[in-house]
């Protein structure tokens, strides 16, 4: 009841609002307050109010909120993991023979002496070979020319 007549009141009040604003010739400003002041009494009427506070009241239904958000934690938690990668057993122990397989170098016979650390010095950077202008200008054009020979230019 009480928040049936506090609706009422703000729906009064935003109307008042509305007329004043449309004294000052505010017209387009004045409807959209007598809109936003309808609302609360319109809640009202159609039970929206009534229901709300049957639910805000009720052990019941904040134990149903409770549990909702239980579930989505467990769902995000379990999304999260997923995207981690971390899988079952199985999963983790194909990984493991799949690392270790891959610690030997595909063409070499044994370990590598570093042991997959880093080295401690850097090693010297190949210099890269001088393009050829001729090929590479050719390469480069002949997909736009294909897309100007497609669109008949």
């Amino acid at each position: 009841m009480l928040a049936e007549t506090i609706c009422s009141a703000v729906s009064a009040a935003g109307l008042g609002i509305a007329a004043v604003t449309a004294y000052r010739k505010r017209f387009l400003a004045a409807t959209r307050i007598a809109a936003y002041s309808l609302v609360p009494i319109a809640l009202v009427l159609t039970g929206v109010v009534q229901w709300v506070s049957d639910i805000a009241f009720r052990p019941s239904v904040w134990l149903g909120f409770g549990l909702l958000g239980l579930a989505w934690l467990l769902f995000m938690t379990t999304r999260a993991i997923e995207r981690r990668g971390v899988g079952t057993r199985k999963e983790r122990k194909a990984a493991a023979k799949t690392a270790q397989r891959d610690a030997v170098a595909p063409a070499a016979s044994a370990p590598s002496p570093g042991g997959g650390l880093p080295a401690a010095q850097p090693q010297a950077k190949a210099k890269p070979k001088p393009k050829q202008q001729g090929d590479a200008t050719g390469e480069d054009f002949s997909d736009i020319e294909a897309i100007l020979k497609k669109h008949g230019i």
